[in-house]
């Protein structure tokens, strides 16, 4: 069993092996620590070869919420699956999230609602989408990296989750980058990797 498994979760319309070279470059940051990088489970509407973890065909600010509940049961059985293939079975408070927009939404809901022990949970240009009273477990640690340039996802959503994880309870750290915009950019990943390093010694 590894020390720890991060798995990266994608955005819309994308798919694992964009996130993987992610994991190849933090692996000399994170020693003992395993990547990986799944797939969503429902083919992208948009065609192109990707994936998404709901669908965004007249998704509006209204109904996302109810598609994020919609996909929670294949987002986890995702979820499962990775850690069963890497030997992990529920050793949840070894696991970290890490997510990109759309899977950055998912990671976030999986957090809110407490679905899992997690170790912690990186969340690049999300927000979150549940609409329901918060139910983290207590003392999971997030960090948040969003660009102030983003177009997609404005970062005022990450401002929004940062306030309402931490009125819920939970150590919520949120970075700005100010010219950044609708992606990670090398700054904000070594952040990450800093963070989750910090999130294993705990």
């Amino acid at each position: 069993m590894p020390k720890a498994l991060v798995i990266f979760l994608h955005g819309v319309g994308s798919n694992g092996a964009d996130l993987a070279p992610l994991g190849q470059h933090w692996a000399t940051l994170l020693p003992d620590v395993q990547f990986a990088a799944p797939n969503a489970p429902f083919e992208f509407e948009g065609g192109f070869g990707g994936y998404q973890w709901f669908s965004l065909t007249g998704v509006t600010s209204d109904n996302r919420p109810q598609r994020v509940r919609a996909a929670r049961e294949a987002f986890d059985a995702t979820l499962t699956q990775i850690m069963a293939q890497y030997g992990m079975a529920e050793a949840w408070d070894k696991v970290i999230l890490v997510g990109f927009s759309q899977g950055s939404i998912m990671a976030l809901d999986a957090l809110a609602t407490g679905r899992y022990p997690l170790a912690g949970v990186v969340a690049f240009s999300g927000r979150l989408a549940c609409d329901d009273a918060l139910t983290p477990r207590q003392h999971t640690p997030a960090l948040l990296i969003h660009g102030q340039a983003d177009g997609v996802i404005p970062w005022q959503e990450s401002e929004s989750a940062c306030q309402r994880l931490q009125a819920a309870g939970l150590p919520v750290e949120l970075a700005y980058e100010r010219s950044t915009e609708h992606t990670i950019s090398p700054e904000g990943a070594l952040r990450a990797a800093t963070f989750i390093a910090q999130c294993l010694r705990d």
